[in-house]
């Protein structure tokens, strides 16, 4: 299917406001209210027209001057081989949103990785804890405003003072790989071995 056509599926089968963008060429999506996210999810997956039998990768952003974070989940067909970004956006200040693991099972990793870096709780999933940071880690550290704590259990999270590594020279490659040093030395071996032999 077209853009086009996966748009205007979406929204005759949905009856809600769907904002649909161009985006880059050939990375169209398409933006549901989040109370519709699951049913989205749903359609885009089990539809014949549809097929999205494939989510790629599962994402979140933050906006803090909106208030609010966005989740993206890139979708895939296999079969029709189209493709779609489906976004949908909750409050900043109390992010919930339906899990859709039961739509696609890779979602369970996904989501607790948002879960985690972004503060999202997913409702209904199967086990939303930690995937990245320990349980007790203070903050959500995608999140632009994240200050991160000084200290973790007596630990110092930063290194003050550390030297910063100083920048490697590159050598010159010639085509096949060698360092102009290298082309050099081996140039003048063999003008010494063919000395010896005249």
């Amino acid at each position: 299917m077209t853009p086009e056509a996966i748009r205007d599926h979406l929204a005759g089968k949905l009856g809600a406001e769907i904002e649909w963008h161009e985006g880059k060429p050939g990375d169209p999506f398409a933006v549901v209210p989040s109370d519709r996210w699951l049913d989205a999810c749903k359609l885009a997956r089990e539809e014949d027209e549809l097929l999205f039998d494939f989510l790629r990768a599962q994402t979140g952003t933050d906006y803090p001057d909106d208030g609010a974070i966005e989740v993206v989940s890139h979708l895939f067909s296999y079969q029709h081989r189209h493709a779609l970004v489906l976004k949908t956006r909750v409050d900043r200040a109390d992010p919930k949103l339906h899990t859709i693991e039961g739509v696609w099972p890779a979602a369970n990793w996904y989501e607790r990785e948002i879960f985690d870096l972004l503060g999202v709780h997913f409702e209904n999933h199967s086990d939303l804890r930690h995937l990245v940071l320990p349980e007790d880690w203070v903050g959500h550290p995608l999140r632009k405003d994240y200050k991160e704590q000084d200290f973790y259990k007596g630990i110092p999270t930063t290194r003050p003072g550390y030297p910063k590594p100083e920048p490697k020279e590159k050598k010159k490659k010639n085509r096949e790989g060698r360092g102009t040093a290298e082309v050099a030395e081996s140039a003048e071996k063999k003008a010494e071995k063919k000395d010896e032999v005249e």
